[in-house]
């Protein structure tokens, strides 16, 4: 027999066209039945789909959530770079198309889900494995299944679900399967990962050597995140797609809200809570060598991005690819002979409105926060209290902008005259490095005008985070091991989904609402969100409300998830993308000498990027390859 002539996905069908049905997978050359003989080669095969994943998911070209919201800035040299292919640019630019949609994983991902289904209809045939191991390992791939549904979900909406992989064959319109309603493909992730958790271990019972696989609290972890984007405005009751239909008819979204749908996330957030305090997963704290507190709650949200599977926060991550943030957003550093490195780029900044969400060190917004002057927040300061040493340059010039900010902003953001720990200082050196971005500085451009043929930063800021401050520059892939992880889902975000899920449920806050989402703040280093809204601001009541809380919730995911390719789905999914990815970025003058020059003269930034666009509702959900939707039968997403 020739099983492997037998298996065929829709999804291969609707990205190739009908010419796959007369290819063969190269992975069923070795007949499926020979291959799942062997424990050995049927654990490659497990193995092997998430590194399918992995490889798209951790992909800076692949994966557009990464530089696709409003989180960076880029010099153009970069931004139409063919050697590095920055995709998210694009999308942030409104340049996504339905011709070649950039960072499309259709066909990826459901050769995964193919590879999967035939890993669960032939795992029961292989002899030497124990029954446990079977039936852990078949729950595994059921919750990767479910994993990857939920990734095709929030980029597309409702997908087709395949239980099975089809039969050859059946008829070419066999193949063209409709798709299915929304809910129904959250209900269809919540049945997987339900069916799966059973025999999924928790983390500390697992092998190191599986430290890739979906633990029990990763697992928990993902159903209240599926649950709380089904919850969420995108795909609850949202008036953009009251139409929006299969060619049967079929309506393909609830046009109606369904308040319950928030209890079912705030429920499922609660239990996976639960589970983490079970087990060994907790925040990251745990520095306390640091000569002052500040330094060692900056070490600590650095540590936390910082895993070679080993990472008590992390729940679920992946290992990195080739193409990692550090090659743009480490400085270059031309006049430092000690500390340059002709590899990096620098150029890739984190924007002004993300240096501007960072809170204060009250913990409030630089807008809300009644001992910090917002007004004169682009104006020349100084800083004389021991609490910033190391971080800032005592008294020394300095923009107020970057003085009596949280911790997050310290570990996240470099800044002119600001300090930035570039390696492990000794009796002689000290790597703790004063960030001088004026022109002709070694952080500054050393061009006499802005170019786009060359890389250079154009805001004056740097990005900090997913680096580590011990790594030289000069050396800092020397550094690394090629086992460096990117967390897809981290402790801190479980307490998030609680703190939104319990708030937009519950007519009024209660500790529900604040007692996780203080935990997040403990560990950032500042106060609990009543305690700060109550003594430093003038709108002491905002806690006190569901539509302000929803707002400080908000910003609080912006600020501990920036630059983790969070924001660019939470806009989304809460529908307020059309209202801040259309919005100029802004910077400082990168071509000032001065510090009048530099700050433009204490007026405020200036424009530095107006090309990003985004149009509702086209936007909100990305689109099928035109030629896929005339083969496969589909409908095409709304405005592509």
């Amino acid at each position: 027999m020739r099983k492997h002539l037998l298996y065929i996905l829709c999804g291969m069908l609707l990205l190739t066209g009908c010419d796959y049905l007369n290819r063969v997978p190269e992975k069923d050359i070795e007949t499926v039945e020979s291959l799942f003989e062997q424990r050995t080669k049927a654990e490659s095969w497990w193995k092997g789909l998430y590194g399918e994943v992995n490889t798209v998911l951790t992909s800076l070209t692949n994966n557009t959530s990464f530089l696709g919201a409003d989180e960076f800035v880029t010099c153009q040299a970069l931004y139409n770079s063919t050697t590095f292919r920055l995709d998210g640019l694009k999308v942030a630019d409104g340049l996504q198309m339905s011709q070649s949609p950039y960072g499309s994983l259709w066909y990826k991902m459901y050769t995964v889900i193919r590879n999967a289904n035939t890993f669960l209809e032939n795992i029961d045939n292989t002899y030497n494995i124990t029954d446990e191991d079977r039936e852990w390992w078949k729950a595994d791939v059921k919750a990767l299944k479910a994993f990857i549904y939920f990734e095709l979900v929030r980029r597309y909406g409702p997908i087709c679900l395949v239980p099975q992989n089809m039969p050859m064959e059946l008829d070419v319109s066999a193949y063209q399967l409709p798709r299915q309603h929304v809910d129904t493909c959250f209900k269809e992730i919540v049945r997987l990962l339900d069916e799966a958790a059973p025999y999924i271990p928790m983390h500390n019972q697992r092998d190191p050597a599986y430290g890739h696989t979906i633990c029990l609290e990763a697992l928990y972890a993902l159903k209240a995140k599926a649950l709380l984007y089904a919850a969420s405005p995108l795909f609850n009751g949202n008036a953009f797609y009251s139409d929006f239909k299969n060619k049967n008819g079929e309506l393909l979204f609830n046009s109606s809200y369904d308040r319950n749908k928030w209890l079912l996330a705030a429920e499922a957030a609660d239990k996976a809570a639960e589970i983490c305090a079970v087990g060994d997963r907790d925040l990251y704290t745990e520095e306390t060598t640091k000569k002052t507190k500040l330094l060692n709650q900056m070490n600590d949200i650095e540590s936390s991005m910082f895993s070679r599977f080993d990472n008590k926060e992390y729940l679920l991550e992946m290992k990195w690819g080739t193409l990692q943030f550090y090659r743009f957003t480490l400085p270059r550093l031309l006049d430092d002979e000690v500390n340059f490195n002709e590899s990096l780029l620098g150029c890739l900044s984190p924007s002004m409105k993300m240096v501007e969400m960072y809170y204060t060190s009250h913990g409030l917004p630089i807008d809300a926060d009644n001992s910090w002057s917002y007004a004169n927040r682009y104006k020349l300061g100084s800083e004389s209290s021991v609490t910033y040493e190391d971080v800032i340059p005592m008294n020394t010039s300095v923009v107020n902008l970057h003085l009596r900010r949280e911790p997050r902003f310290y570990a996240s953001i470099a800044g002119d005259r600001m300090y930035w720990q570039r390696g492990t200082n000794t009796a002689t050196r000290n790597y703790n490095l004063l960030v001088e971005a004026h022109k002709d500085e070694s952080w500054g451009t050393q061009e006499d005008f802005i170019v786009s043929n060359n890389w250079q930063n154009i805001n004056g800021y740097w990005l900090k985070k997913q680096t580590f401050g011990n790594f030289a520059t000069s050396n800092y892939v020397a550094n690394l091991k090629g086992q460096e992880t990117f967390p897809v889902l981290r402790l801190a975000e479980v307490y998030m989904m609680q703190a939104e899920a319990w708030n937009e449920y519950l007519e009024q806050p209660d500790n529900r609402v604040y007692d996780p989402l203080d935990k997040v703040r403990e560990r950032a280093g500042i106060l609990p969100v009543r305690e700060a809204w109550k003594t430093f601001s003038n709108f002491s009541s905002k806690v006190d409300t569901k539509v302000g809380m929803r707002e400080i919730i908000r910003q609080e995911y912006s600020i501990e998830f920036a630059f983790e390719g969070h924001r660019y789905w939470d806009i989304r999914r809460w529908t307020i993308a059309h209202q801040v990815m259309n919005e100029k970025q802004y910077g400082w003058n990168i071509l000032g000498t001065t510090f009048q020059t530099f700050y433009n003269n204490e007026n405020g930034p200036i424009v530095v990027w107006s090309k990003n666009k985004f149009v509702a509702p086209r936007d909100y959900l990305e689109p099928f390859n035109a030629e896929e939707i005339l083969i496969s039968g589909m409908v095409q997403n709304p405005g592509w």
